[in-house]
């Protein structure tokens, strides 16, 4: 990935609750799928108020998947939420990305979740 690229990626992840297997890496926050299969995720994040809309996206292989968005001008918090199931080849890689606007203490309250469904 480039910097540019990166720069809105969800890098400042800060922790990882459950990693079994390790594979998703907090450095880089992506997940790299271990075998091909059916794979959930989802995300919720916080957008700060500042009458900004904001868009998150989840990427798999550099392109959106799904995309979840907030833009309520009129409330201080508000969150957006999106989850999908997905077909994976192994070696894919899924991570999110913050499209547009700024979210509330940046990831600091956002949360990312993937795992196996069921093996192909």
């Amino acid at each position: 990935m480039t910097t540019e690229k990166c720069r809105k990626c969800a890098s400042q992840l800060r922790e990882v609750l459950v990693n079994i297997g390790n594979h998703f890496d907090l450095a880089s926050s992506i997940f790299v799928a271990p075998r091909k299969g059916i794979y959930s995720f989802s995300f919720h994040v916080v957008k700060v108020y500042n009458r900004q809309t904001i868009q998150v996206s989840l990427m798999q292989n550099g392109y959106p998947v799904i995309s979840a968005f907030a833009g309520d001008q009129d409330v201080t918090r508000e969150a957006a939420s999106n989850g999908v199931l997905l077909l994976m080849e192994r070696e894919d890689k899924v991570h999110l990305k913050l499209e547009r606007g700024n979210l509330m203490g940046g990831w600091k309250y956002s949360t990312f979740s993937g795992f196996l469904v069921f093996p192909l």
